[in-house]
């Protein structure tokens, strides 16, 4: 096991499940964090490391699901699998459309176990990753001057250099050098390139749904 191994968070009242668990995520190459309660877990700081939560759903005071509530407005992002000893089709239902990984009923198999688990931890790994992808891209859109994320915004949009122009109040000559500038700091070598960091940013692109835009690159 190494500082690097995920980290799985099991909530649960049952001390005998808590421990057995824990030691079987351990022999398995789990870092493991155990708590008794889910106001335990509300108190200790969530580090930004890859892992999950294992959360028992009913259990004194604040109960499995209020506490997927409570960490989703916290703005907590690790997968959660719900353990329950009570098969409740409306819960898990519901779990699940509030964005749980997993359901799972007690007692559960070993292989069960680690398959959910895995599920998991790699939906974490693919949201760390998109994650990190955009604070890339966002980082190159930073490094745009007020002026050049007009140009970027109008571009995007499919306007011609022509309209951007005219709708800036300045000359062609002038978008051009600022969309040559927009393409070098956002690192994109069509238009196209550009579309898609606008669009992974949450930027406005207004297409016709389905039809690609124009690389019109010969428009400067």
């Amino acid at each position: 096991m190494t500082l690097t191994s995920p980290l799985i968070h099991l909530v649960d009242d049952d001390v005998a499940f808590r421990i057995a668990t824990g030691r079987l995520l351990e022999a398995c190459g789990y870092r493991v964090a155990l708590y008794e309660s889910a106001e335990q877990l509300l108190v200790t700081p969530l580090a930004n490391q890859p892992g999950c939560i294992l959360l028992d759903v009913r259990m004194p005071g604040l109960n499995g699901p209020e506490l997927q509530r409570r960490l989703i407005d916290l703005g907590n992002r690790l997968p959660i699998i719900f353990i329950t000893g009570h098969g409740d089709i409306p819960t898990s239902v519901n779990a699940i459309k509030a964005g749980a990984s997993d359901f799972l009923t007690k007692p559960v198999e070993k292989a069960k176990l680690l398959a959910a688990i895995e599920g998991a931890l790699a939906h974490d790994t693919k949201r760390r990753a998109e994650d990190d992808e955009l604070a890339i891209l966002q980082a190159r859109l930073s490094r745009l001057t007020p002026r050049e994320r007009e140009v970027f915004g109008l571009v995007v949009r499919g306007k011609l250099n022509k309209q951007i122009a005219s709708e800036l109040g300045t000359s062609e000559r002038t978008v051009k050098a600022h969309r040559q500038k927009v393409m070098e700091k956002c690192e994109a070598q069509s238009l196209a390139e550009l579309v898609r960091l606008a669009e992974r940013v949450g930027q406005s692109v207004n297409h016709r749904p389905g039809i690609a835009p124009k690389d019109n690159r010969s428009d400067g």
